[in-house]
């Protein structure tokens, strides 16, 4: 190691830290550490580091690899092997599975909760955990305990199985992760430990894990869900991804959910569940963005900065008679947010809708609509009924996760294991 690096390190400080080779380029970020528990009290030794590569491919680089650790960034020399990190037997990785264990001190066999551990590297120059930050029972409901650091051999109970663990800290490690990299990172968990940390999670949060989850994980962990807060994550959902993951399960437990959820919430998802999955209409969102002909430019750009909206929704308005909620009045156009930022905030988004493009009808062929899209170089596309009236709308997004294959939120199989 260099003479810059720590002699002791926090392993959950190192989530998400910018991986560097040695000129200073990125190579990734890590995403756990791997190390071999040992027998008795002996402590732990680090085998190296999970890094994650792009595109989201997980690889081994071994603990002797790295030269420097620090707050910012851990550097690597050499070349990194770039085959898929598989966990071999007997290895433990130390984020996701060892924060939130319940262990116990081996001075009183006080219960407590493991919140971080940190290696320290021996004269051998190999590093070995050799401390464990564990937290106290709190001393009312909901409070949270003393924090303490103690030796390795100071706590027991790593070696049982573990019954019922918790997901705070496993959370604060990554809590800055995008919910798409969230998803990754509980997809390449155990069933047990995703049911926990799904538990952990608050109902947006989770809501908005599950849409970038593979439809197994997403019906598995819904299952696990009591069911009013089954409910509560499906309405915290888009509309349409809460429709897909319904039309994953028996109808039976489509209308339990269903009928759970308020009535409001619940009214589109049915709609949407009487399309085919393949079709304009099984595809769209209810919630485009949606004005009525005397608004203004200035509401419009307003609608448009919301942050929860997704760039292909805030790229245009629909511009519909009352009412304007899906299915609204007459469609009379769009008006595109290059136009809309071209125009004085005063005018009307009448004025400026774009009446020339025929939006499509529910039943149009996943083919057809994605020739639109082609042709007419949009991000989105107003469906609507025989009467003209705004159903909602199909975005390029909802386009490409039709196209692409069903498993390409998972990882590639048939993939060698590192090697040794």
């Amino acid at each position: 190691m260099a003479s810059g690096t720590a002699t002791r390190v926090f392993l959950a400080r190192l989530a998400g830290v910018t991986v560097l080779d040695p000129n200073g380029d990125q190579v990734g970020r890590v995403r756990d550490v791997v190390v071999v528990l040992r027998h008795g009290s002996q402590p732990p030794r680090v085998l190296g580091m999970v890094v994650e590569v792009q595109p989201r491919r997980r690889v081994f680089v071994p603990i002797g690899q790295v030269s420097t650790i620090d707050a910012d960034s851990v550097i690597v020399r050499g070349r990194i092997n770039l085959r898929r990190f598989e966990r071999r037997p007997g290895e433990t990785l130390v984020i996701t599975e060892l924060l939130d264990r319940k262990v116990a001190l081996v001075e009183d066999r006080t219960p407590v909760t493991v919140a971080d551990v940190a290696m320290d590297q021996s004269r051998t120059r190999d590093w070995f955990v050799t401390r464990v930050a564990v937290r106290r029972p709190g001393p009312g409901f909901r409070r949270r305990g003393q924090l303490q650091t103690v030796d390795w051999d100071q706590v027991t109970g790593f070696a049982q199985p573990e019954e019922e663990q918790g997901a705070a800290n496993l959370l604060a490690a990554f809590d800055q992760l995008r919910a798409a990299d969230l998803a990754h990172v509980m997809h390449e968990l155990s069933s047990k430990r995703r049911a926990e940390v799904a538990a952990a999670l608050d109902d947006e949060r989770l809501a908005d894990v599950l849409e970038e989850l593979p439809e197994d994980d997403q019906v598995e962990i819904l299952g696990k869900l009591e069911g009013e807060r089954a409910a509560d994550v499906l309405e915290a959902m888009a509309p349409d991804d809460a429709a897909d993951l319904l039309g994953e399960l028996p109808p039976d437990e489509q209308e339990r959910l269903l009928a759970l959820m308020e009535p409001e919430e619940a009214s589109p998802v049915r709609r949407l569940l009487t399309y085919n999955e393949n079709t304009a209409g099984g595809m769209m969102t209810t919630e485009p963005v949606i004005l009525s002909p005397d608004a203004t430019v200035a509401e419009a750009l307003a609608r448009i900065r919301d942050p929860e909206l997704t760039p292909a929704l805030a790229a245009q308005v629909y511009v519909c008679r009352p009412p304007t909620e899906t299915p609204t009045g007459k469609f009379l156009g769009i008006a595109h947010i290059q136009r809309l930022l071209r125009e004085p905030p005063s005018s009307l988004v009448s004025g400026v809708a774009d009446s020339d493009i025929d939006p499509l009808g529910p039943d149009c062929p996943l083919a057809e609509v994605t020739s639109y899209l082609a042709t007419y170089n949009l991000v989105a596309v107003p469906i609507v009924d025989d009467a003209d009236h705004l159903l909602g709308a199909v975005t390029v997004d909802d386009v490409l996760d039709h196209l692409l294959p069903e498993d390409w939120r998972e990882r590639p199989a048939g993939e060698a294991a590192r090697g040794a």
